[in-house]
């Protein structure tokens, strides 16, 4: 336990060894486990929304394809503009000849078809009517961050994965950190590692996202973390392509530790400063299995190492101190004389 001051909490230590480690990345995995669980329901049917476009035909009468007007033509069509057909208005309906208007929203193709049928047969024998989408415009995701192409993607009949939603955006970027992704649903942001799903055999392709969900992948040079003490090169470390860096790798991108000043046995990791719940790591890196136990505790965004300076080197920063002062007193005292 750390002493208290007036400036900072008491704060416990906890001593790094492989035994904690190991129960470190069972936690990890089971809240892996039990998020894979909360994000990855079965996907539902697509289901019409506002915006979207239908193609009906009835078959054997032509004259009722002439509600939808003239066809685009390729060549005029813009980006943006829907494709021919019958547009569902914002309010969810949608008018069609002798069947009128009726609410669509929520409903599957295949519905509307049954109810079209169903309303034209008041006016035809028998009808046979077929209804397909022509342009999905209703519902979409949104793709930010650290991907080639970043926007809005739409969603159609085929449930779209994370995979599907990344590939869409054109793929992780260089400045990518693949072990964070952030997903924004319901009002709720969940934090995804695929780097460890993938490691611990959980497939990311069973996550799958719905309407209005939004994706952001985070840049490394967010998640880096601070080297500092007696080490060769204090520096901000960067996490590697996959997110992961470790207790080992931060101090190899420092240069390792200083072999004249450095205090092996004094190693720290400080964790959430900020946030109200400070947390110590202690490590004594003087054992060959100590530098086991660095190469597998892994290290979170904006994490502190410092590696504190042995007796001698504080002791010479002691006297560096007290030397001026000492010198100024005995000359103050030649001068008085």
């Amino acid at each position: 336990m750390a002493d208290a001051t007036s400036a900072t909490p008491e704060v416990p230590i906890t001593e790094l060894d492989v035994a904690y480690v190991k129960q470190l990345q069972e936690t990890r995995l089971e809240q892996q486990k039990q998020q894979m669980d909360l994000l990855s329901p079965v996907p539902q049917p697509y289901a019409i929304g506002a915006g979207d476009v239908l193609q009906i035909v009835v078959w054997d009468h032509p004259e009722l394809a002439q509600a939808v007007g003239a066809t685009q033509s390729q060549s005029s069509t813009r980006p943006g503009d829907p494709f021919s057909g019958f547009v569902v208005d914002q309010s969810g309906d949608l008018t069609f000849p002798y069947a009128g208007t009726m609410h669509v929203a929520g409903l599957r193709p295949e519905e509307v078809q049954h109810r079209l049928a169903a309303a034209l047969s008041h006016y035809f024998v028998k009808p046979q009517v077929t209804v397909r989408m022509a342009s999905y415009r209703a519902h979409e995701v949104y793709v930010d961050g650290e991907v080639h192409n970043p926007g809005v993607i739409a969603v159609n009949d085929v449930p779209m994965s994370l995979y599907e939603a990344i590939s869409r955006a054109g793929g992780f970027a260089d400045t990518a950190d693949q072990s964070d992704l952030v997903l924004v649903r319901g009002g709720a942001s969940y934090r995804l590692n695929l780097t460890d799903m993938v490691a611990s055999g959980l497939s990311p392709s069973r996550l799958y996202l719905k309407p209005g969900d939004m994706l952001r992948v985070v840049a490394r040079d967010e998640n880096d973390v601070y080297v500092m003490g007696e080490v060769n090169k204090p520096m901000l470390a960067i996490p590697k392509r996959t997110g992961r860096i470790t207790l080992a790798d931060a101090i190899a991108q420092a240069g390792s530790v200083n072999s004249s000043t450095a205090d092996a046995v004094q190693m720290f990791v400080i964790r959430g400063a900020l946030n109200g719940k400070p947390q110590v790591f202690h490590l004594d890196g003087r054992s060959p299995v100590a530098m086991l136990v660095a190469k597998e505790f892994d290290l979170q965004p904006k994490d502190v190492v410092y590696v504190d300076g042995n007796g001698l080197v504080r002791f010479n920063r002691v006297l560096t101190l007290l030397i001026p002062a000492i010198n100024a007193g005995l000359t103050a005292g030649l001068v008085a004389k």
